[in-house]
């Protein structure tokens, strides 16, 4: 652990930001709080706030600050989060594929508006409540799983460098989500049994179709669902309110369930099979991050994961250009989701990851 050093750490009012907090403060650093107010779309009620930074969840937050005797503020991000986050989310299902805003909110607001506001406040690291770990191998940085795998986050942190990753601390890289809660009532937090954040925080009513029939409507064009061998079966009421792997609201009935294998924007069409059809074995992957800084020349083994939940699978991995790879599994896999983030192990070491192309 780093002695002495100014650490912003990055406050949701939640239980496991507050405990990153109050961990780093116990060590001696000197600590002090930064939280967001990010871009929502507005409710029925009137209501503005985005679900991670509603005013009890300032509230809570400045007071576990006032608790810890650290400084807080609170930043306006509300322009660079609907920038980078909101219309990365519509441009990414108006081109059809299912976009994932919180790698891209990782990217660009915590370790690039946030980063950078903290850096220009004197500090010397960011501190996030993230499950997952930063090991440092000689000159290098590592990142990796977090030691609880029911919780760990480094998927969502692919995508930082060997920069971001010298200026990151992440307390609760060894810790269960049951010991932080546990930890967090020994400190006298008053948070201990504070909820889940959401993703897709900016939503309204947590509904994604509702939000793109408001905000993009124009993606939203009906077309024909057809079977694998090309027979029209039905009618879909837009490419973006459905997404590969998907079984329930196709309005199909069948013998045997239905499942979406493949969205085809250029004709507008929306292809559904068997489940034993949604198994591929390969992908490409563009926009690739490697954390070590380095692209690989040559094939590697590694474990691929394409979904925040998913198991990850073996495969192999070539470089076929600047930040492009192609991977190719040793068994199908189902599920894999153009948008999506595919991300690449070593036993516990994240090497990076891109985003799957269509």
């Amino acid at each position: 652990m780093i002695d002495g050093k100014r650490v912003a750490v990055a406050m949701s009012g939640g239980v496991d930001s507050s405990v990153a907090a109050a961990l780093l403060r116990e060590q001696g650093h000197d600590v002090f709080g930064l939280m967001l107010r990010l871009w929502s779309e507005p409710g029925q009620n009137g209501n503005r706030h985005n679900r991670c930074c509603t005013p009890d969840a300032v509230g809570q937050a400045r007071e576990v600050a006032g608790l810890l005797d650290i400084p807080f503020y609170v930043l306006d991000a509300r322009e660079v989060f609907h920038q980078a986050v909101v219309q990365f989310f519509i441009g990414g299902h108006t081109d059809g594929v299912t976009p994932n805003p919180c790698l891209q909110c990782n990217r660009h607001i915590r370790w690039g508006f946030l980063l950078s506001k903290a850096l220009g406040m004197g500090a010397t690291h960011l501190a996030t409540g993230h499950y997952a770990r930063v090991h440092k191998e000689g000159e290098h940085y590592q990142l990796r799983r977090g030691s609880d795998a029911d919780k760990d986050q480094s998927y969502a942190l692919s995508m930082l460098g060997q920069r971001e990753l010298s200026q990151t601390l992440l307390p609760l890289g060894d810790f269960t989500k049951s010991y932080t809660r546990s930890l967090a009532g020994r400190l006298g937090l008053p948070v201990a049994q504070h909820p889940e954040s959401q993703d897709l925080c900016f939503l309204a009513d947590n509904d994604y179709r509702n939000f793109l029939r408001k905000h993009a409507p124009k993606c939203l064009r009906p077309g024909p669902i057809v079977n694998s061998a090309g027979e029209r079966i039905g009618e879909h009421n837009g490419l973006p309110l459905y997404t590969v792997g998907q079984r329930k609201g196709i309005g199909i009935a069948a013998p045997e369930p239905l499942y979406v294998l493949d969205r085809e924007r250029a004709a507008n069409t929306l292809v559904v099979g068997s489940r034993v059809e949604l198994g591929e074995t390969r992908l490409r992957a563009e926009k690739v991050n490697w954390t070590s800084g380095d692209q690989p020349h040559s094939t590697l083994r590694a474990r691929v994961q394409i979904r925040y939940r998913a198991r990850p699978a073996p495969a192999s991995i070539t470089p076929v250009g600047k930040n492009v790879v192609d991977v190719e599994f040793d068994h199908p896999l189902s599920g894999i989701t153009p948008g999506q983030a595919a991300v690449f192990y070593s036993d516990d070491v994240c090497l990076g990851g891109g985003e799957i192309q269509p």
